[in-house]
């Protein structure tokens, strides 16, 4: 390390504090220094103090003040960036210290869309996790998994410390590591007492006038579906009822008037539950597994265990 290096180290080590850090990024959040004051419960010129620290040590204004609120500059927007990752890393650093010292004891936080938490697959992973390391609990947060990518945001801010999902932001990739796990089939579905639940054969012809039940355009599963009948030179069926809920899809199939189509390892954890039956068809396509988190984010122990059922049960699944 050379001798700037060590300067610049120890300048930050006894002028810049955590403490304002955090209170700069919560003003440029809350977008007001008395909201920050507020939220913080310290006094409003606590809150300048610390700003005011903070530019000196930074030697650049961080922030623009407004008759509407503050604003942050370009090199505020820098700071709070860097900031964040600072506090998330000292974060980490005491879970890791925690589970080192309470047995196994932590806290993992998993970004997951309804597929996953609804047809079981999350829950078989968090079971498998837990009969191992019952000290370990874990935080779901749901997601969309749209194209819209906000669930991103969460990964990127350190809401969530893994996304368990279907796609990958392209635009984005430089910044995650993406571990595919497993490229699921997908079922053609419809209740046990639907008319074409009784016939022994059933073609792609027969699913054009049938109600289905769809995810929104967006969606990864609809867009195979699509395809399918497109490569038939069939037409495109509408979607009669378009949710991403997979506990309403549930229900309405159970009044036996709907098709859908869902995964294999949804299908099979439902199938008795909701009198399930998959018609003898299959997408050509599969739906990819995968799991993302930051690429220069160091996973906890207890990240690491997840990580770790995660595999062996998405790895069992293939086997059965």
């Amino acid at each position: 390390m050379s001798t700037r290096d060590d300067a610049l180290r120890m300048r930050l080590g006894r002028s810049l504090k955590l403490r304002d850090l955090h209170t700069l990024t919560v003003v440029a959040e809350l977008g007001s220094m008395a909201k920050a004051a507020a939220f913080l419960s310290v006094t409003q010129p606590a809150v300048s103090q610390a700003i005011a620290d903070l530019e000196r040590f930074a030697g650049i204004r961080l922030l623009d003040r407004g008759p509407r609120g503050v604003v942050l500059t370009v090199a505020g927007e820098a700071m709070v960036a860097r900031g964040r990752q600072a506090l998330d890393t000292l974060d980490l650093g005491m879970r890791d210290i925690a589970f080192l010292t309470d047995g196994g004891r932590g806290i993992v936080r998993v970004g997951a869309d309804m597929a996953f938490i609804a047809g079981g697959l999350l829950a078989d992973i968090i079971t498998h996790l837990r009969s191992r390391y019952p000290g370990i609990s874990v935080h779901v947060f749901e997601t969309s998994m749209r194209v819209s990518g906000t669930e991103y945001r969460e990964l990127m801010e350190r809401g969530v410390d893994v996304l368990l999902g279907r796609r990958s932001r392209e635009d984005i990739d430089s910044e995650l590591l993406i571990e595919h796990l497993m490229e699921e089939k997908l079922k053609v579905v419809v209740s046990s007492t639907h008319p074409l639940a009784m016939r022994d054969r059933v073609d792609w012809t027969d699913l054009t006038g049938e109600s289905w039940i769809l995810a929104a355009t967006d969606s990864i599963a609809r867009t195979i579906l699509e395809d399918e009948f497109r490569q038939r030179g069939l037409t495109v069926p509408d979607a009669a009822i378009a949710t991403y809920s997979m506990q309403l899809r549930l229900q309405l199939l159970g009044t036996g008037g709907y098709v859908t189509v869902m995964t294999e390892y949804s299908f099979r954890h439902g199938a008795d539950r909701w009198g399930l039956h998959a018609l003898p068809l299959e997408c050509s396509q599969r739906l990819p597994v995968v799991i993302q988190r930051l690429r220069h984010r160091l996973p906890t122990p207890v990240v690491e265990r997840f990580l770790r059922s995660a595999r062996t049960v998405i790895l069992g699944s293939l086997r059965g």
